[in-house]
């Protein structure tokens, strides 16, 4: 630990906190959980006395062989630590590549995600684990601020695109902080534990996202404008025709895009 980690990372060591990660997972003995940045493999050994089945990601190589190393140590099984970038494996061939049961034909086997987020790569990451066939929940440990914006209620400040399009498919709980100061090396900045459940009845389906996505992000760079003024913009239709659109739909053209709901926006989008 004297040695500067080699890729900025921010280590996570507090007993207490690591438990209350994986209790946000809600595990069940059996579950098989993709875990993002094994790290020194405290949180790894925590899945494991759980009874879970465990494949974690880790792209620093010296710390994927400490970790193989000391999860044998402790003669802990049911895992296998896998070297590489978690942004460009392909997390449903590590999951399908040792099925939970070997004699079952099923090959999409309910899953969890969890890990402790580099905070520079957090939307990618978001965005991986959304892509189908989605895990059954997702617990990540994020910088405090981007916790605030995915759980955001509409008309706040933190609430926007990420908002919107993490909610029409997700239903997030922003569960606690963590202070700088549970983490070695201490990182500038407050961190924050979200739980995402994908929803049973997404907004939108995952061929659509991209899109609906791309139409809300065009609508919140002009978030203080009056939303007629801001549909014109994004869709390009005249003033009459969008008036007319908005009136159908029972929204204001003088309200800003920052009160919709993601529901409104879906309809919005459609329309």
């Amino acid at each position: 630990m004297s040695r500067r980690p080699p890729l900025g990372q921010h280590f996570l060591r507090d007993p207490k906190l690591l438990t209350q990660i994986v209790d946000a997972l809600e595990p069940a003995p059996g579950d098989v959980v993709l875990e993002i940045g094994a790290g020194q493999g405290s949180l790894t050994e925590q899945l494991l006395a759980r009874g879970l089945r465990v494949i974690a990601m880790e792209k620093d190589r010296r710390l994927a062989k400490d970790c193989r190393l000391r999860i044998a140590d402790c003669g802990l099984g049911n895992a296998e630590v896998v070297q590489g970038d978690a942004l460009r494996l392909d997390w449903h061939a590590l999951i399908e590549s040792k099925p939970t049961n070997p004699q079952s034909a099923i090959r999409n086997p309910q899953f969890k995600v969890v890990g402790n987020i580099p905070f520079a790569i957090t939307s990618p990451l978001i965005d991986k684990a959304l892509t189908p066939p989605l895990p059954e929940r997702i617990v990540f440990l994020v910088q405090r601020e981007v916790a605030d914006r995915l759980a955001a209620r509409p008309g706040s400040r933190a609430y926007g695109a990420l908002s919107v399009g993490v909610q029409a498919t997700c239903r997030v709980e922003r569960l606690f902080g963590v202070r700088a100061g549970a983490f070695h090396p201490a990182p500038k900045v407050a961190s924050a534990l979200v739980r995402l459940t994908p929803r049973s009845d997404p907004l939108v389906a995952p061929a659509e996202l991209r899109a609906f996505r791309a139409f809300v992000t065009a609508c919140f760079t002009r978030r203080r404008k009056q939303l007629r003024n801001v549909v014109i913009a994004a869709t390009g239709r005249p003033a009459p025709a969008v008036l007319a659109g908005l009136a159908q739909l029972g929204l204001d053209p003088a309200a800003r895009p920052e009160t919709l709901t993601p529901e409104q926006f879906v309809r919005l989008w459609r329309w």
